[in-house]
């Protein structure tokens, strides 16, 4: 026992415990009280509170516990308030509610609680509070303030199983199709350098750039042309012709409200071939339930790592290298169609997405 000599405050919460446990032990052997306080080096009233505690609680009275409050305890704002600050954070931008900026930081947050109730808060304190309330910091997504909610959920719950449904009837095949534009400046992602000192990207001094057009389904095929001129109808009715050459069945092409889509040239090309492609249109403003979008974010982020284009050839080349790999990796393909808010195109049930 020569190894627990020493002032007993100054033990470890379990140095403690395991000594309460000896000496509670031995008061059960019979040893005299005061003999164990000073086997023990502590008090005999310590020695006679562990005895009570044991006869009244047993081993568990004994035990060591966390020191400090429970949680929850003694906060300052109360359940409620809680709740409020929370929904009120999940359910509007600062600016809704008289405070400047889109985005909730913790000093913000703090704010809207004095705004509130009168309380100061430090930012870690607030950072206490968001982490008890399940929140955590996040890069928003974006929408556009044009986007009708109504449309979308029409869309979600009613065009789109349509589609689908009409699809299967017909044994045909679904694609979501859009176009992307890749510039020779445009530099994307990030690279290393040296603190204070921003890294210099070389590219040639003549800007030039490309267009494609690209439909993929969720069975992992993809289709694409890549074009040096503007984006058109002559162009949209060039790439239909395509889709169609390569299919065998009837094609159901998703994509989005552009000019070109509409134009009167597409439509009477698509009057003179109604068996063998069929048109669907998204949303308004509603990039974010087009899978094919997420192909033209991984181009744009894919290009800047491979060999730098110095003409608008070998741009268009790099270009179609991209398009030709992606078509090699299927379970990739199948992979876009896999994101947050374009999942529902997986989805059997309509109603849950």
């Amino acid at each position: 026992m020569s190894d627990l000599v020493g002032d007993a405050r100054a033990w470890s919460p379990d140095a403690q415990e395991a000594v309460r446990l000896l000496a509670v032990s031995a008061l059960v052997e019979r040893r005299d009280r005061v003999e164990v306080a000073a086997l023990f080096k502590v008090s005999v009233k310590a020695v006679d509170n562990w005895w009570v505690k044991w006869q009244a609680g047993g081993r568990d009275a004994l035990l060591s516990r966390p020191r400090g409050r429970r949680v929850g305890e003694h906060q300052v704002l109360s359940e409620a308030e809680q709740a409020a600050v929370r929904q009120a954070v999940l359910d509007h931008i600062p600016s809704d509610l008289g405070l400047s900026g889109q985005l909730w930081t913790r000093g913000q947050i703090g704010e809207l609680v004095f705004k509130l109730y009168g309380v100061r808060f430090t930012e870690p304190g607030v950072g206490k509070y968001l982490k008890r309330w399940g929140l955590s910091f996040q890069r928003p997504d974006k929408r556009a303030v044009e986007q009708d909610a109504e449309a979308v959920r029409v869309w979600h719950e009613e065009t789109w199983p349509a589609i689908r449904a009409k699809a299967k009837a017909e044994n045909a095949e679904v694609l979501f199709g859009d176009q992307v534009g890749v510039r020779s400046d445009q530099v994307t992602g990030r690279t290393w350098g040296a603190k204070g000192a921003t890294p210099i990207v070389r590219r040639a001094g003549n800007r030039f750039s490309v267009n494609a057009m690209s439909a993929i389904s969720t069975r992992g095929r993809m289709h694409f042309m890549v074009f040096t001129e503007s984006f058109d109808a002559k162009v949209m009715c060039r790439f239909l012709a395509r889709i169609v050459g390569h299919f065998d069945r009837k094609v159901h092409l998703v994509v989005d409200r552009h000019s070109a889509h509409r134009s009167k040239a597409v439509r009477a090309w698509l009057d003179g071939h109604k068996d063998e492609i069929e048109l669907h249109f998204l949303p308004s403003y509603s990039p974010e339930l087009n899978p094919d979008e997420l192909v033209n974010a991984d181009l744009k982020r894919s290009l800047p790592h491979t060999h730098r284009a110095r003409n608008q050839a070998e741009l268009a080349a790099e270009t179609r290298r991209f398009f030709h790999r992606r078509q090699r990796q299927p379970h990739i393909v199948r992979g876009y169609c896999g994101g947050p808010h374009v999942r529902y195109v997986l989805n059997e049930n309509p109603l849950s997405f």
